[in-house]
């Protein structure tokens, strides 16, 4: 359904490896055949949001797999980090950036990138990121000529409406239950 150029929503839960099958589109359809070379100072063709830094380099990781065969550039940006080495990889021409909402925002406002050749968007763990009150970013980046992939692990109504104001006419893919939702009985305890 991606490689024909649809926005879509894919709702699986966590660790159903929804998060690679975009991987393999982006790279076969955009980066391969439908994309001129990057020129120096151009931004990414790929862009890629995750609303943790652990997650975007984990997502970095899987290009990276990818991308090393067909001499693909990537980077990934996120806040925590020095900004120097995301800054000159950003402006050297990456073709595909993996960024946390927050640092990418702080990247295009200090002109260290744009997304004027972004085609392809994908909001991994998009649920997440809008409960973590990254909407406001996400309107700054969302734009109805490029292709989004919405991926997300939970789905309450709040969460849909908001993806379909994002999206155009996009493929459903939802595998298991509806009703999908975060588990509140775990506690996670970090013990120094």
């Amino acid at each position: 359904m991606a490689l024909k150029g649809r926005d879509l929503i894919g709702i699986a839960e966590t660790g159903s490896g929804k998060g690679k099958r975009w991987h393999i589109c982006c790279l076969r359809c955009y980066i391969f055949s439908a994309q001129p070379r990057l020129v120096r100072g151009e931004g990414p063709i790929v862009l890629v949001l995750a609303p943790t830094r652990e997650l975007a380099v984990q997502i970095q990781e899987e290009v990276a797999k990818f991308a090393s065969r067909s001499r693909i550039r990537s980077t990934c940006i996120y806040g925590g980090a020095p900004k120097g080495p995301q800054i000159r990889n950003l402006q050297a021409g990456v073709e595909i950036v993996i960024a946390t909402p927050g640092r990418l925002i702080d990247m295009l406002e200090a002109q260290n990138t744009n997304l004027q050749r972004v085609t392809y968007l994908v909001l991994d763990e998009a649920g997440r990121m809008l409960d973590m009150g990254f909407e406001p970013q996400i309107r700054k980046i969302i734009r109805p000529d490029r292709q989004t992939l919405y991926w997300s692990a939970t789905w309450p109504r709040e969460v849909e409406a908001l993806a379909k104001q994002f999206l155009r006419n996009p493929y459903e893919v939802i595998i298991g239950s509806l009703n999908l939702k975060a588990n509140q009985s775990i506690n996670q305890l970090l013990k120094l």
